[in-house]
C-alpha cells in the first residue's frame, strides 16, 4: 500500500480526521465521481477528504507520449498523477492499495476486503462515496462490492452515517428523481478542472475524461428539473447504498429494485396519456 499525506500530518492522525471518504477502483475515478465532497472539504479545517484507490492502473489505454510505456511504467505514472490530485485538492490522506484488477474481481479475495475494513475503521468517516452498483465497468462494480463487504465487517459504531454509489461509467439520470442523491459540484470550478487535468496519461492516452466528466455535470445541472430554473451549476448523481451495510439485504435485489421502480414510473406516465 502507498500512503500519501499532502500536508505532512502523521499518518494515523491524518486518517482519523477524515469526515468524507471516497473509495474508487482506479486513479482519477475519485476526482470524477466524488468532486462534491472534495469541494466541500477544500480549505475547511473542520472537514477532511480522504481517498482510497484500489487498483494499480496497469491496464490504462495509452498513446502519444505514453504509447510505449510498459505496465510497470504506467503504474508509476498513475501513482504520481494521483498524488498530484491529492495535493491540488488538499486531501487529508491518500491510500493506494495497488491491486491488479483481476484480484479485485476475484469474489473470494478477502485480503482487499480486510484492507478496506481496516482503513475505514481508522478513518471512521461520516460519509463514504464509492461506485454505484449499476455501473457498466466490471472493476467498478467489483470494487463497490468489496467496499460493502468491508462495511459489513464493521461494528455499527464504526460505520459511516451514509454510503453513496456515484456515477462514472454509467450515469444515474435514469434513477427516479425522488431517489437521486444530488451532489453539488458547483464550488471552485477552477479546482474541478485542475483535478481532472492532472491525469495527463489518460487524456493524452486517448480518453477525454476531463471534458466528459464536466459535460455530464453541466448536463445534470440543467436537465435535473424540467419545470424550474437551474438550481445547480454542476451536478453529479448518486444512489443511497447505506442500507446495504446490513448483511441481511440482498445486494442484487436492492439495485434491481431501483430499475423496477424506474420501469414502473415510465409505464405509469405513458399510461396516463393513452386512451
Amino acid at each position: 500500500m502507498i500512503t500519501y499525506i499532502p500536508d505532512g500530518t502523521q499518518e494515523q492522525a491524518a486518517i482519523s480526521r477524515t469526515t468524507h471518504l471516497a473509495i474508487s477502483a482506479h486513479q482519477d475515478d475519485i476526482e470524477f465521481m466524488a468532486y462534491a465532497p472534495i469541494a466541500e472539504c477544500f480549505g475547511n479545517q473542520d472537514k477532511w477528504f480522504g481517498a482510497i484507490v484500489v487498483t494499480d492502473g496497469a491496464g490504462s489505454p495509452r498513446s502519444g507520449l505514453y504509447a510505449d510505456y510498459t505496465d510497470e511504467q504506467m503504474k508509476e505514472v498513475r501513482v504520481i498523477e494521483q498524488k498530484k490530485a491529492a495535493m491540488v485538492g488538499e486531501y487529508g490522506f491518500l491510500a493506494m492499495l495497488s491491486h491488479p484488477s483481476k484480484e479485485v474481481k476475484d469474489a473470494g479475495n478477502a485480503k482487499i476486503v480486510e484492507e478496506l475494513a481496516d482503513l475505514i475503521r481508522k478513518a471512521k468517516p461520516k460519509y463514504l462515496y464509492t461506485h454505484n452498483l449499476a455501473d457498466k465497468h466490471e472493476t467498478h462494480v467489483a470494487t463497490a462490492l468489496k467496499v460493502i463487504a468491508a462495511l459489513r465487517l464493521l461494528r455499527p459504531e464504526e460505520r459511516p452515517e451514509k454510503v453513496y454509489g456515484c456515477e462514472v461509467w454509467r450515469d444515474l439520470d435514469w434513477v427516479n428523481d425522488d431517489e437521486k442523491v444530488y451532489l453539488d459540484c458547483g464550488p471552485h470550478p477552477n479546482l474541478m478542472r485542475c483535478l481532472s487535468a492532472v491525469f495527463d496519461s489518460q487524456i493524452v492516452g486517448g480518453k477525454r475524461y476531463d471534458l466528459a466528466a464536466e459535460g455530464r455535470r453541466l448536463a445534470n445541472a440543467t436537465f435535473s428539473a424540467s419545470h424550474a430554473c437551474d438550481t445547480y451549476t454542476a451536478l453529479n448523481y448518486a444512489m443511497d447504498l447505506t442500507p446495504l451495510m446490513d448483511k441481511t439485504i440482498d445486494i442484487a435485489d436492492y439495485i434491481a429494485s431501483y430499475i423496477d421502480r424506474f420501469k414502473a414510473q415510465v409505464k405509469e406516465t405513458i399510461g396516463r396519456f393513452l386512451e
